[in-house]
């Protein structure tokens, strides 16, 4: 479960050019706004990030005029969002510690998100790209959330000097295509789909496309993820006329059960060998070096479409992960601008 509300240090402050009532606090790599004085560095405070849905609470009511929301998935809450004030962004919510006494003893880098009932906000996914649903993913199958930079700035360190690759993040919804021990099957992001291609818009692709005979003559006990775009899925913003899968993770099944991920070589001969588009490759190189500051600029940028691309994907060329927290080298930075105009 994603650690959505935290205990967390003021960083710093900065003040937000003529305005007398609010002010940026940074929060690790987070910055969002807040009243005038009302944090100092060093001060906790208790933290949510975006996408946080909050419960009706009285000590939430301020946040009723932008962010209520009450629908059928979810129910009523307040959604935390990435905003504007005054032409700074803010992502997140800094609140005092104080005002909760139910975190009393609780310290910095704790994990409230239980203890105050908040919840991911989340839609269900497009009936379109989904089917009958057979039950939950097989063989350990992960799922394909990325980490957000700004939640771990210690990816910086961990990345320095290794050989990295940067991708487009695609605006679409999670695929699994596998083939294990001689079958084939297609999964969403959390479910296995039944083969049947009128009600399944991912099976549809796979038969189109070859990819059941083409896993089958590879002969080789693997799983292809990937994003799932096209039209009724998502808002469409690369203007498919076609559904299609961009595969960003190759896996390989163990005789042992283990999983093993490809690095980058591995992924674009598997996409060559079986004729499936990767995710599109903006930036490849031998030594890693930037700043967050500097990811947050390169994340921007549009689709062929025209639109605002949602954001870019960082991994090491060979997989790997972070020994002391046990986390996959590989982090998402979001374009900002594609933030700002999310209006869900």
């Amino acid at each position: 479960m994603r650690n959505l509300v935290t205990i967390q240090e003021i960083a710093g402050t900065r003040p937000i050019p003529d305005a007398d009532a609010i002010e940026l606090v940074l929060i690790k790599g987070w910055q969002c706004v807040a009243k005038k004085g009302e944090f100092a560095q060093g001060d906790l405070c208790v933290y949510y990030e975006v996408d946080s849905f909050l419960p009706i609470d009285e000590r939430y009511e301020f946040l009723r005029k932008t962010s209520y929301r009450n629908n059928e998935f979810m129910g009523e809450g307040f959604r935390i969002k990435t905003v504007t004030f005054r032409g700074e962004i803010s992502q997140g919510l800094a609140l005092p510690l104080g005002a909760f006494g139910e975190l009393a003893g609780f310290s910095a880098g704790a994990d409230v998100t239980e203890n105050l009932g908040v919840r991911k906000w989340e839609q269900p996914e497009v009936a379109g790209s989904s089917g009958v649903e057979l039950g939950d993913k097989p063989y350990g199958i992960p799922t394909t959330d990325e980490t957000r930079l700004q939640s771990m700035p210690e990816f910086l360190d961990a990345f320095r000097g290794k050989p990295y690759y940067i991708t487009t993040k695609m605006d679409g919804t999670s695929c699994t295509v596998y083939c294990k021990d001689g079958k084939v099957g297609v999964c969403g992001r959390n479910k296995e789909y039944k083969e049947e291609t009128q009600t399944c818009a991912m099976w549809a692709w796979v038969y189109k496309r070859g990819i059941k005979e083409k896993l089958l003559a590879l002969g080789e006990d693997i799983a292809i993820q990937g994003e799932f775009c096209g039209a009724g899925i998502q808002k469409n913003r690369l203007k498919l006329m076609e559904p299609n899968i961009f595969a960003f993770d190759v896996i390989k099944f163990g005789d042992d059960g283990t999983l093993r991920k490809e690095g980058l070589d591995g992924l674009l001969s598997y996409c060559g060998k079986l004729g499936i588009d990767p995710v599109p490759v903006e930036e490849a190189g031998d030594s890693f070096d930037y700043t967050l500051e500097e990811l947050i600029e390169k994340a921007k940028g549009k689709y062929g479409s025209g639109l605002d691309k949602e954001g870019i994907v960082v991994r090491t060329k060979e997989y790997g992960r972070m020994p002391d927290i046990n986390h996959k080298l590989s982090f998402k930075v979001l374009n900002n601008d594609f933030l700002k105009k999310d209006k869900g």
